[in-house]
Order: C-alpha cells, then sequence, then structure tokens
C-alpha cells in the first residue's frame, strides 16, 4: 500500500519531466535539420533523409560497442582455477551417471516413504539382489552413500509398515565387511503360519553346531557349540518351553559327542524321558536338592582347574574332560526363600553357588542350561542371569519382561525382535539372542518314539563302550541307598549297618573309598561325596 502511494505521487512529475525532454529533443532535432539545410543548401526532405541516417549509424555503433564490453565481462568469470574446473566436470558427470542408473522401485519407495534415505536417495538397482526363499523374499543391497545399516534397524517397524506386513515379517542382518550393506529378510505371510516337519536324524548330524528349531524360512537353526557356554530359557507357562528343551537335549545327544547330563526337573515329570542316561536325575522342586547338584558340580569345576594347573605347572597339554551339562527346569522355584533368616542365608548362598557355577566352571567343560515360566525380575537372581551367554525367550507379556531374559539392553542391539510381539496360539516360537544376534525360531516337536530311540541308541553305545564291572562297588551301593531314601546326607552309624562294619574304625572309609563329613548335626556321608567316588572308580 505504501510503495503504491509512493508511485502514485510521482506520477505528475514524471509526465512533466517526459514532457520537457520531448520538447528538448524537438528542439534539437528541428535545430540540427535546418542547420543541414542552411549549411549544405538543400531541401526539407533531403535534410530529413541525411539526419535520419546518421541516427541510425550512431545507433550501429553504440550497439556494437556495447556487444564488445558484454563479452569482455563474460569472458572474466570464465578464468577459474583448473582444479575447480575439473571438479565441477567430474560432479556433472557422476551426476549424470547416477541419474542414468534406474532406481529399485520397491525398496526405494519403501525406504523413502519411512525416511530411512532423503528424497533425492535411491536404492540402485545394481546394488540389489533379490533372493527368493521358501516363504519370503531375501534383499541384499546397499543404503546411499552417507547412510548405513543402522538408519534401517532404527526404522524397521515402519519400513515393515511401507511394505504392508508387521515387525515379525521382517528380519534383518548387517554386513560385517561394509556398514551399507544389509540382508533384510520379509515373508509373505506371518511367521510359522505353517508348521514345518521335525529334522531327520541325518539333518542334525549334519548341522553346524547345536540345533535348536526352524528359522523363519524353513531352515535348522541353534546354537554354534555348548562348549565353554550356557543357556537361559525364559517365556510364560504353556508356550512350549519343555518339549523346546526335549528338542534341544535329543539334538544334544545325536551331535554332540559323549557327554554327561545332569538332570533337575522342577516339573517332575518334563524331562524324564532322558533319565535313563542321566548322570545324575532329580524330580523335585526341594531349594536343597538344587544346592547339592550345584555344589557338586562346582566341587568337580574345582578339581578339574586343580588338574588344568598342574598340567601347566608340568609343562603339559590341558587335559581333556567330557564335557558335563547341568539342565534345571524351573529354576526360579530354587532361589526363592522363606520368612526365617535361615531361610534368607540359604537362599542367598545358594545364589551365590550358582552364579559362581555358571560364571567359573565354563572353562572346565561345566555348561548350565536354566529355564524358568517365570521371567520377572527378582525370579532370578540379577548376579545368575548376567553370567548367561546364551538367551531365549520365548513370548511374554511385555518388554520389561523380555529385558529380563534377554538382557537390560537388548533392545539397544542391533535389529531387536520383541516377544511380546510373538503369537502365543503359536506354541514353541522364541527369539533366540546369540552373540549379538536375534533369530526367530521355533523349536522342534519330536515324537516320543523319536526320542526314545535317541536315548536307547545312546544307552546301548555307552554300555558296549565301557568296560563290565565285576561287581556294584561299595559306594555305588552307598549312592543307590541314598537315592532310594530320597536323601543327600547319611550318619555314619546308619550306614555302617547298612553294610555290617564298625562306625568307629576304618573299615567304612576304606570300603567306600572316601572319608566322612561333619555337620552341625551328625558326621556322617555326603551323596555328591560318595558320586565322586564311584566316578573315581572308573
Amino acid at each position: 500500500m505504501g510503495k503504491t502511494a509512493h508511485s502514485d505521487g510521482r506520477e505528475p512529475d514524471d509526465i512533466y519531466a517526459h514532457s520537457a525532454g520531448a520538447i528538448g529533443v524537438l528542439v534539437m532535432v528541428t535545430a540540427g535539420l535546418t542547420a543541414i539545410k542552411v549549411k549544405l543548401g538543400v531541401s526539407w526532405p533531403v535534410a530529413v533523409a541525411l539526419t535520419v541516417g546518421a541516427l541510425i549509424l550512431l545507433g550501429y555503433a553504440a550497439w556494437r560497442i556495447k556487444t564488445a564490453v558484454t563479452r569482455l565481462w563474460a569472458r572474466a568469470p570464465a578464468e577459474k582455477p583448473a582444479t575447480a574446473s575439473a571438479q565441477e566436470s567430474t560432479a556433472e558427470i557422476t551426476g549424470e551417471a547416477e541419474a542414468a542408473v534406474p532406481a529399485h522401485p520397491e525398496l526405494t519407495a519403501a525406504l523413502t516413504t519411512a525416511a530411512v534415505i532423503g528424497k533425492d536417495q535411491i536404492i540402485r538397482a545394481d546394488e540389489v539382489k533379490s533372493i527368493p526363499v521358501s516363504n519370503g523374499v531375501l534383499y541384499d543391497f546397499l543404503v546411499p552413500k552417507g547412510r548405513t545399516y543402522e538408519d534401517v534397524e532404527k526404522r524397521l517397524g515402519t519400513v515393515a509398515g511401507m511394505f504392508g506386513v508387521t515387525r515379525l515379517h521382517m528380519q534383518m542382518e548387517r554386513s560385517r565387511d561394509n556398514e551399507r550393506r544389509v540382508k533384510l529378510l520379509k515373508l509373505h505371510e506371518p511367521p510359522f503360519s505353517q508348521p514345518f516337519s521335525a529334522p531327520a536324524r541325518r539333518e542334525i548330524e549334519s548341522f553346524g553346531g547345536i540345533a535348536l528349531g526352524h528359522d523363519v524360512t524353513g531352515q535348522l537353526e541353534g546354537l554354534p557349540t555348548f562348549s565353554k557356554a550356557s543357556l537361559l530359557v525364559a517365556g510364560m507357562t504353556q508356550m512350549g518351553k519343555t518339549t523346546l528343551i526335549n528338542g534341544l537335549i535329543t539334538c544334544l545327544l545325536i551331535a554332540y559327542g559323549d557327554f554327561e547330563l545332569y538332570l533337575l526337573d522342577g516339573k517332575f515329570c518334563g524331562l524324564t524321558r532322558f533319565e535313563k542316561i542321566a548322570t545324575r536325575y532329580e524330580s523335585s522342586d526341594d531349594p536343597a536338592v538344587f544346592w547339592d547338584m550345584v555344589r557338586e558340580l562346582n566341587a568337580r569345576s574345582d578339581a578339574r582347574y586343580a588338574e588344568i594347573a598342574e598340567a601347566i605347572r608340568n609343562r603339559k597339554a590341558p587335559p581333556k574332560f567330557k564335557p558335563v551339562i547341568f539342565l534345571v527346569d524351573e529354576v526360579a522355584d530354587f532361589f526363592s526363600s522363606g520368612a526365617t533368616n535361615e531361610e534368607k542365608d540359604q537362599a542367598r548362598l545358594i545364589a551365590e553357588d550358582a552364579r559362581s557355577l555358571v560364571s567359573k566352571s565354563l572353562e572346565s567343560e561345566i555348561s548350565t542350561v536354566f529355564m524358568t515360566q517365570r521371567p520377572s525380575a527378582n525370579a532370578i537372581p540379577v548376579a545368575v542371569r548376567d553370567q548367561f551367554l546364551y538367551r531365549m525367550c520365548l513370548y511374554v507379556a511385555s518388554s520389561g519382561t523380555a529385558k529380563v531374559a534377554l538382557g537390560d539392553t537388548y533392545f539397544e542391539t542391533v535389529a531387536p525382535i520383541n516377544p511380546a510381539l510373538l503369537d502365543p496360539d503359536i506354541p514353541g516360537q522364541a527369539v533366540l539372542f546369540v552373540k549379538g544376534r536375534s533369530k526367530l525360531i521355533r523349536g522342534f516337536n519330536f515324537e516320543d518314539e523319536f526320542i526314545w530311540g535317541v536315548v536307547d541308541a545312546v544307552s546301548a553305545a555307552r554300555q558296549a563302550v565301557e568296560p563290565e564291572k565285576d561287581s556294584e562297588s561299595p559306594a555305588e551301593r552307598a549312592v543307590s541307598l541314598l537315592r532310594g531314601q530320597g536323601v543327600t546326607f547319611m550318619a555314619t552309624a546308619e550306614l555302617a549297618e547298612f553294610f555290617g562294619v564298625d562306625p568307629d574304625g576304618k573299615d567304612l572309609p576304606d570300603l567306600l573309598g572316601v572319608g566322612p563329613k561333619r555337620t552341625s548335626k551328625a558326621r556322617g556321608y555326603r551323596l555328591a561325596d560318595l558320586e565322586a567316588a564311584t566316578r573315581a572308580r572308573v
């Protein structure tokens, strides 16, 4: 409004100025024509023609001068350093080359809309490999320069939405040789919508590790090894945890070689199928039984470390031990404490011994597998949970519960899978977290006949290899006595009466190969010591 008013105010002055200029031009033209006519003595038409011609020549000369000056000014910016010109040329060539490369339509559209890459960036079609799988497609591609796999990982849920699927339909894996390389698996239907058949024995034997179940494409998935490793399995009740672990033990018996199996069955019948080939099998929910097995294995671990230390002192190769796997179902029951101070002290000691077993026994080839259907923050002591190398979590109700099973920092790892998103109507599904990588698997559901066949085959093989014993040793008879009565300790007098020897003499220690221990109640023999004596005899 102000500008318009200003222009309108100056309009009369402009008219007067233009009028005055026009009058001046007319006066000058008239004067020039009169001068030409008088000087040359020509008529008025001739004078007008001469004047017009002169003006045309002057206008042409002015145009030539202006053109020359403009060209000189235009040349000055062109005189740039050769390096700058080369860079501009290279940029133009690169831009033209990139523009000439076609974009992968599906990935470019999905990642652009999900704000993984910029609107001016593309996923180059020549840098994408689309590999069909049984129930989906695997994209192996490079994100544009300036982006990394983390940009995809942070928005994986949004990317899944761009593809019209859920987060569980998508599985991402990063490359170990290029930060820009991403492997993105997209399923056509929800994972495990169609069950996969249990593997045959030869498939389990040929798997490079210990098979645990099928991945979302139907391939076998599992642990690289159980040597110097431990596993924590958690999940709500009726989610297929026991079936999954039965499958794990079966695969261990097939593929892991000769090992000792310690089983504590907190469900009383969940692990009964393997009692026949277990070194020690207990069916109990008594914390004292768990504690006794833990102390027995800690003692074996200490003895093995002593052998290792002795070998090192003598400059010998460390001894090779038969692997031992201690598997406990419903382990949370054994860490609970009562209201009395004595019960609280016992719970604290149990937790400390369990932590020591999980953390310190790995080098002595004693591995631990703990299972619980109560993955709450106080179900298993943090000091124990933090020692596990491998983690597995079935369906749980919340992300907080998942952190208890998979670790407090789990959701900060690469492409985490939230177990709370699993379909609770598909039992046996679990998130397997191994060495920083997450996999969605479903455990094997072997028929009982298959499991029994594996157990019988292992039992027969062990009997064929082990030397025949002339007779049952006194220590073995004592072990059978204590186990038959369901106790872990027996007084010297009672055991001496069983063997018919003097309880005050040395006959009983010589007979059993181990001496008695004194407790607050009596002097006698621990089941763990007697079992160790039977193994020493072999």
